[in-house]
């Protein structure tokens, strides 16, 4: 496809609370909005450009001046994606076009990539780290949600997770660590974590020395986050965890995520659909993803003082379905 044309601008989302992971704290979100314009339609997304990855807000501006000199010289879309590398840049672009795809077909994402659009979906709550009181305080005032996700660094994840079950009793619980334990910390919490109700642990251990993880067993599995981008990672994975994350921002859009969500449920993976913090936006694209995932956290709506218009209603963990207003169907209020 050649005359679109592509506008970008960064969107800053103060959040309701700090939210604070094993490598720090942030108070706001700070996103990229991307809209494809082609035959009077406009197709938008949103990604999150995150350090992590060494990527910048200013970074993945550079890379979208780039793709969009490209695009004005009449390149068509589909080879600039073809030449961009993973990330949240290329994640802007991808679900921008998919979503300008479906207000030029008159037709929803779903159909256009044969995906089963949810009707809805149970999603984490996060709660983000504490102290044991005050994360036992934020997970009673959630009322026994299905799921919740729980942060936690290297520093008291005993307590943490006892005082966290026992405010929650009926919940099933996700302990991300954001590669922050050692092998011998989670050796010598995996039971006690177990026995808590917790089902999945996120990445104990930082990419690159996860490769300990070959032949370990377990009581709670084991889930890849950022030892996970794209399928070229799967076959590394398959051997040390039992799940993998995907984040369209890690695969760089809905095209490569669809395409490694189905390549490792055949090789016998779980599926986590996860992000980063951000708006309904955000989630939208990945939200497809939810009918063959076996967990599903999408709660960044809920982690933002002010969502978009049209964006997800989460309560008590259930999350509703995706507005088209919004993004990923025929109709939308930003044309």
């Amino acid at each position: 496809m050649t005359n679109v044309n592509l506008t970008y601008k960064q969107v800053d989302f103060p959040l309701a609370q700090v939210f604070r992971i094993a490598r720090g704290a942030k108070t706001a979100a700070n996103v990229i909005e991307v809209s494809l314009s082609c035959d009077g339609k406009v197709g938008r997304a949103e990604s999150v450009p995150y350090n992590r990855y060494q990527e910048s807000t200013d970074s993945v501006i550079a890379q979208l001046a780039y793709v969009q000199s490209k695009l004005a010289k009449g390149v068509a879309i589909e080879s600039v994606l073809e030449a961009m590398s993973s990330g949240s840049a290329k994640n802007a672009v991808d679900c921008a076009y998919w979503d300008l795809k479906a207000k030029l077909e008159q037709c929803s994402v779903a159909e256009l990539a044969n995906l089963r659009e949810p009707l809805s979906a149970v999603t984490a709550q996060t709660l983000s780290i504490d102290t044991p009181e005050a994360m036992a305080k934020a997970a009673k005032a959630l009322a026994n949600p299905p799921l919740i996700k729980v942060k936690l660094d290297a520093e008291g994840i005993a307590e943490k997770i006892t005082a966290i079950h026992q405010a929650s009793p009926d919940s099933k619980i996700i302990v991300d660590a954001n590669e922050g334990w050692s092998m011998e910390q989670l050796l010598e919490n995996a039971q006690l974590l177990a026995d808590c109700n917790v089902t999945l642990i996120e990445q104990p251990l930082p990419s690159g020395e996860d490769a300990d993880l070959l032949g370990v067993t377990l009581p709670v599995a084991l889930c890849a986050d950022e030892s996970c981008h794209t399928r070229k990672d799967l076959e590394y994975l398959a051997k040390r965890y039992q799940a993998i994350n995907i984040k369209l921002d890690k695969t760089g859009g809905l095209t490569e995520a669809i395409a490694l969500s189905e390549e490792a449920r055949a090789i016998g993976l779980d599926i986590m659909v996860g992000c980063m913090v951000g708006s309904s936006l955000a989630m939208a694209p990945a939200f497809l993803l939810a009918s063959d995932a076996k967990y599903v956290d999408l709660d960044g709506p809920v982690l933002v003082a002010k969502d978009r218009e049209f964006g997800f209603a989460i309560e008590q963990g259930m999350m509703s379905s995706l507005d088209h207003r919004l993004w990923g169907g025929a109709h939308a209020s930003y044309e």
